[in-house]
């Protein structure tokens, strides 16, 4: 019973710190709106973005997690009293009030099995595992940005320190420790699914081995969710880094093959057009919006004067209109949109707890 008390009651906390942690990225979002920057695969320039439409697939990522929290309070949220030690109890119990006097929507429906289950934990910790790996990916492109070869931005001095050695240097150390961390959600997770892996069906004594795996959990969750909220507004963002680097006119070869396509050409023709051409940029030592038309066309005759237009950013970002794609429009949108959920997450989070 405790156990279950304790895991509802942590999965608002967390739930809470999560929302926190999701207004601090769409604060930085609306700040930056307008800041291009490259996309990248594989760790490889690939398309040109926003920086406020990545910041916003972050706050994708851990609306899943928000989810998935709400998915593990309803298989939490069972009452287990009056199961006894596996077999209930002589004496007539009434459950269903008991129940809704402490806060449970519905009660256990086999004493066996309720006195075992430890379910609930496990689904929590994985919940937990997840959002450390969220955040693990979220330190991985920060640390990886704020180094002198991407040069997108610097931590401030209060989540970052100097090294012992090197005095030119400044360490990520919060976001370092974050990644981090989440080898440690996964091994108390790990704990969990084996030590129940093999047990009897009801009580065993193994069960009292959750707590410290949980504890620890929600402990480092916490710790780092409240770290990341505080750290980034206070992100040193390079502004000129991040556009210098998004005007890179290879950037723009997948629409240069969308240009063909637009005109007649099936996508795999056009891409092997778009392909070969980057090749003889290359082999000219020139960026590809330098090559010159004809040279395009000897190509495909498909190419005309209007080409140059696809390597300019903003008209390319203002063509990706469809849902969830990085035009102003729709960053505007989004943005809008997950700033009224939002607060309509918080005045429903201060009335449970006036509630409660």
């Amino acid at each position: 019973l405790d156990l279950r008390l304790y895991v509802k009651a942590e999965i608002a906390e967390v739930s809470g710190r999560l929302r926190n942690l999701q207004t601090a990225l769409l604060d930085l979002a609306e700040q930056y709106f307008d800041l291009v920057m490259p996309g990248y695969t594989h760790l490889q320039r690939a398309q040109p973005i926003t920086f406020s439409h990545y910041l916003l697939g972050q706050i994708e990522a851990f609306e899943r997690d928000a989810n998935r929290l709400q998915d593990c309070l309803a298989r939490t949220d069972v009452l287990p009293l009056g199961s006894g030690a596996l077999a209930g109890s002589t004496i007539v119990l009434n459950r269903e009030p008991i129940a809704r006097d402490l806060g449970f929507s519905c009660v256990s429906q086999n004493s066996v099995d309720a006195v075992g289950d430890r379910d609930f934990v496990c689904e929590f910790l994985f919940c937990l595992a997840v959002i450390g790996l969220h955040l693990s990916r979220l330190s991985e492109d920060l640390i990886i940005w704020s180094t002198t070869e991407f040069g997108f931005l610097e931590f401030s001095d209060a989540f970052s320190t100097g090294s012992s050695l090197m005095p030119q240097k400044r360490n990520p150390d919060m976001a370092e420790l974050t990644r981090g961390k989440t080898g440690r959600l996964y091994g108390n997770l790990m704990s969990i699914l084996t030590m129940m892996k093999a047990l009897p069906s009801s009580y065993n004594r193994d069960l009292q081995e959750d707590k410290e795996a949980l504890f620890d959990s929600v402990d480092t969750v916490s710790a780092v969710l409240e770290v990341f909220t505080a750290m980034l507004p206070e992100l040193k963002i390079n502004r000129q880094r991040m556009e210098a680097a998004a005007s890179d006119p290879n950037l723009f070869a997948t629409d240069l093959a969308e240009y063909l396509v637009r005109k007649g050409a099936p996508f795999r023709e056009a891409h092997e057009i778009a392909g070969r051409l980057v090749i003889r940029a290359a082999q000219a030592k020139l960026p590809l919006n330098q090559i010159p038309l004809s040279t395009m066309q000897s190509f495909s005759s498909l190419f005309d004067v209007d080409v140059m237009k696809i390597f300019d950013i903003r008209r390319s970002l203002a063509k990706r209109v469809a849902i969830g794609a990085p035009s102003p429009e729709n960053v505007a949108a989004q943005i809008k949109r997950w700033r009224n959920k939002l607060v309509e997450v918080r005045a429903t989070r201060l009335i449970n707890k006036s509630d409660a």
